[in-house]
C-alpha cells in the first residue's frame, strides 16, 4: 500500500511540474522585431522604408533585380533560436519574396539558412512544390495552398523548436516537420532572421517574435 501511495505522489508531482512548465511557456510574451517607425535592430543596403501606419515596404531602386543581392535583404542584428515568429505581408501580382531564419552567414543565406517562400500562387491548382507560397525552399512543399490573392494581407506564423518546424499561413497548418530528417545541421534554427529583397515591391507589418 505504501508503495502505491508513493507512486501516486510521484505521479502528481511530475504532472504539477509539467503544468508549471506549460504555464511558464504561456507567459512568454511576443515583442516587436519591427517598431513601426524606423529600421532600428535591422541591417540592409536595400531601399526599405517605413510608411504611415507602421508599414514596412521595399521599393527597389533602378537596376535592383534578382534575388542574389543578399546585402539588400533586411537582416536582424541579433541571432535567434527556439522562437515563434509572426508577421503579415502583402505582395502585388506576380510578387515574390521570402522569410529567412537560422541563417549562419548573411552572405550565403540560401545554403546556410532556411527560407519560407512568399509567392503570388493563390490560384495555382497543380501539385504544390517547395517553391510555392509557404514552402520550405529546397526541402518541403506546403500541405495546402493557403495564400490569399495578391493585394491582400496574409498572416504567417513560424515556430522553430529544436529540430522541429511548424508553419501556419492564414490560420492553416502548411508545414510540420523535423528538419533533421531532411538535412544534417547542428542547431538548425539558430541564426539571423531576414526578409528577402527579390527586386519586387512588397509590404510587411506587425513583425513580432517570442
Amino acid at each position: 500500500m505504501q508503495f502505491y501511495i508513493l507512486k501516486t505522489l510521484i505521479t502528481i508531482f511530475i504532472i504539477t511540474l509539467e503544468i508549471g512548465s506549460v504555464g511558464a511557456t504561456d507567459k512568454i510574451q511576443y515583442h516587436s522585431l519591427f517598431n513601426g517607425r524606423d529600421l532600428f535592430g535591422w541591417t540592409t543596403t536595400g531601399n526599405w522604408t517605413v510608411e504611415p501606419g507602421g508599414i514596412l515596404t521595399i521599393k527597389p531602386r533602378p537596376g535592383e533585380k534578382g534575388w542574389q543581392r543578399y546585402a539588400d535583404y533586411l537582416w536582424t542584428d541579433k541571432v535567434y533560436d527556439n522562437f515563434t515568429l509572426e508577421l503579415e505581408y502583402k505582395i502585388p501580382k506576380d510578387g515574390n519574396s521570402g522569410i529567412f531564419f537560422g541563417v549562419k552567414n548573411k552572405n550565403n543565406p540560401v545554403y546556410e539558412g532556411f527560407e519560407i517562400q512568399i509567392l503570388d500562387s493563390h490560384n495555382k491548382t497543380e501539385t504544390l512544390t517547395a517553391h510555392d507560397c509557404g514552402g520550405l525552399i529546397g526541402i518541403q512543399a506546403p500541405k495546402k495552398n493557403a495564400a490569399k490573392p495578391f493585394g491582400q494581407w496574409n498572416r504567417m506564423t513560424i515556430v522553430c523548436q529544436g529540430n522541429h518546424l511548424r508553419v501556419k499561413l492564414n490560420g492553416e497548418q502548411i508545414l510540420d516537420l523535423d528538419v533533421s530528417t531532411k538535412i544534417a545541421r547542428d542547431k538548425p534554427f539558430s541564426g539571423y532572421i531576414g526578409l528577402q529583397d527579390h527586386g519586387l515591391p512588397l509590404e510587411f507589418r506587425n513583425i513580432r517574435i517570442k
